[in-house]
């Protein structure tokens, strides 16, 4: 059993205390979060609510939305998740992660709301953040979808917008084995008389029919309901008898990121007539936008927080536009649940070499083990342990002018920030 809750804990402590309390790490339903949440009054008069579903590209898109209304002059909360190095990224209010004190307080809040219930770390983290988002009075909550969308602790409110980035073959144990299934789930975030907003190539039958049979017009990048041009000078935004031309790049590298920023530009053009925005907001924030562990440049290694195949391919086309040809070190730890042969036979190409280190279990694979999975794949790989020891045994191989890629779970890049 955990200990007693206390109000002189510190965040580790209420953290610790999180990771103890339900006997499963992911329980997916809407029930006991809430109960918990209708206790705290959390569901009544919300803020303008957009809820960000997908695969791949909802870390950026919800910054992007965020940064977008900031610079519109409203009171922004985001709320985002698996953090990367600490656990104050996953809540910011107008742009800055709440403090310890903060987060601390609204755990107890939901402490005292709970009664009893039991709550997953990830439940309780969700009811801490739209507890502060209420207490900051903010305008506009832009908030990521943990796993999945209809069963995830994000869907107890009914968003103003719903935002599906993509679908791909990720968490299959959870949302099923294929996209059709896996898209029934993403829709889940769908509301009748609500807008919904899709940026997938090719949706699903399933999500599709989740919106017709909820009678909502979805949005569709595949039906060119809205799109993107490049320019000699930046990109152009298309929309239903609207354009937006020469708009500075995403700050973010990477094509994909343009595809990111047209869905949420698309968002932003649909809740005008309650958030009005201009122009010039989007211009501003457009090239403002950063996030941590999205081909992120730090010394001497590429960070990228990669660790599905859809995010792999993007990868890979990236470091083909970005090197043409040149093969780098690979620095990789991954989770036992994640495609690994897969994403190796799609980074194969662009590895010189694999450097490979333990994550920790029961989800993270062993170096030893992840080497062997890779050297079966194709790509030769050697078992480091540690990460410190890898990235030495990387850095100590690597080529004058190429960074040492680092990619494969957020806990890897979350490893070697310590490092660096």
């Amino acid at each position: 059993m955990p200990p007693e809750a206390t109000a002189s804990w510190g965040l580790d402590d209420w953290l610790r205390y999180q990771e103890r309390l339900h006997p499963a790490a992911i329980e997916l339903g809407l029930n006991r979060v809430a109960r918990v949440a209708d206790r705290l009054g959390l569901r009544l008069s919300p803020p303008v609510t957009l809820t960000i579903g997908g695969t791949n590209g909802k870390g950026s898109t919800t910054t992007l939305l965020a940064l977008i209304y900031r610079q519109a002059g409203y009171r922004v909360g985001a709320y985002t998740s698996p953090h990367l190095y600490r656990y104050n990224e996953r809540v910011a209010i107008n742009g800055a992660p709440v403090g310890d004190e903060a987060l601390c307080r609204a755990f107890l809040a939901v402490e005292a709301a709970r009664a009893g219930e039991s709550l997953t770390y990830f439940e309780f983290g969700t009811l801490a953040a739209l507890y502060l988002f209420r207490e900051a009075a903010v305008e506009v909550q832009v908030l990521e979808v943990g796993l999945g969308g209809r069963l995830d602790a994000v869907n107890i409110l009914d968003a103003d917008l719903a935002l599906v980035t993509n679908i791909g073959l990720d968490h299959r144990d959870w949302l099923g084995p294929d996209r059709e299934s896996i898209g029934a789930e993403k829709a889940g975030i769908f509301r009748a008389q609500r807008l919904a907003i899709c940026v997938d190539a090719a949706p699903p039958a399933s999500l599709l029919k989740a919106a017709a049979d909820l009678q909502i017009p979805v949005q569709r990048w595949d039906r060119q309901d809205f799109g993107i041009q490049n320019s000699s000078t930046g990109w152009h935004w298309q929309g239903a008898g609207r354009e937006l031309r020469d708009l500075p790049l995403p700050g973010l590298p990477g094509e994909h990121q343009l595809l990111n920023a047209a869905g949420a530009i698309a968002a932003i053009e649909s809740l005008q007539a309650v958030l009005p925005v201009s122009d010039a907001a989007i211009r501003a924030a457009l090239p403002a936008l950063r996030l941590a562990g999205r081909l992120e440049r730090r010394a001497d290694l590429l960070l990228d927080v990669a660790h599905n195949a859809e995010a792999a391919e993007v990868l890979a086309a990236y470091l083909d536009h970005q090197y043409h040809g040149r093969k780098l070190h690979w620095l990789v730890g991954m989770l036992a649940d994640k495609p690994v042969e897969r994403i190796a036979e799609i980074l194969a190409p662009h590895i010189a070499q694999a450097w490979v280190c333990d994550l920790p279990p029961p989800r993270g694979l062993s170096a030893n083990e992840l080497t062997r999975r890779l050297n079966t794949a194709g790509i030769g790989a050697v078992a480091c342990g540690s990460a410190d020891n890898t990235l030495a045994a990387a850095r100590s191989h690597s080529q004058e002018g190429l960074p040492i890629l680092a990619c494969g779970s957020f806990l890897t890049i979350a490893a070697l920030e310590a490092l660096l």
